[in-house]
């Protein structure tokens, strides 16, 4: 499946299941390339259940969806109303083909539409040049505990004006 055939759209209820099992997917599959097998695990040990999905997405976040030619979930981002944008995550056979470029750009024009006037994230090793190509710059390198095991990640903010 090639990136031109996916559509950029609002999030909808009946995408839970796929958005569930994506992240879980992305990474296990994506995530070795930046951190060890334990972080991984750490990170993602199973599958998100969909009804966790659909209560973050029902919290007055904004979600899009990076959906292919059968309307499947391939990848997805949320805002929250304070600008922290909490996931963006892309299944791994349309990582590196501009899908999340596509979803960030949709995600920053929604946020200046709504008055938002900065944004912040916290970005993984893997995601981090994906927001830097968009005008994030680092504040600082977070390390942390997940499940007991050292990981970290990067505290990231871009300006709206």
């Amino acid at each position: 499946m090639e990136a031109a055939t996916i559509v950029i759209r609002p999030y909808r209820t009946d995408d839970a299941p796929s958005m569930a099992r994506l992240y879980y997917d992305a990474v296990q599959a994506l995530g070795p390339r930046a951190y060890s097998s334990a972080q991984v695990a750490a990170w993602a040990p199973a599958p998100l259940a969909p009804i966790d999905v659909l209560n973050r997405a029902a919290d007055g976040r904004t979600t899009f969806v990076a959906a292919d030619a059968l309307d499947q979930a391939v990848a997805y981002v949320d805002l929250e109303a304070d600008g922290h944008i909490d996931h963006l995550y892309c299944h791994p056979d349309f990582a590196g083909q501009g899908v999340a470029s596509r979803l960030l750009e949709a995600l920053i024009a929604r946020a200046r539409e709504s008055g938002i006037t900065a944004l912040h994230v916290e970005a993984s090793e893997l995601a981090r040049p994906v927001f830097e190509r968009h005008g994030f710059t680092v504040a600082e390198r977070r390390d942390f505990e997940v499940r007991g095991v050292s990981i970290h990640n990067y505290a990231m903010r871009r300006r709206l004006t």
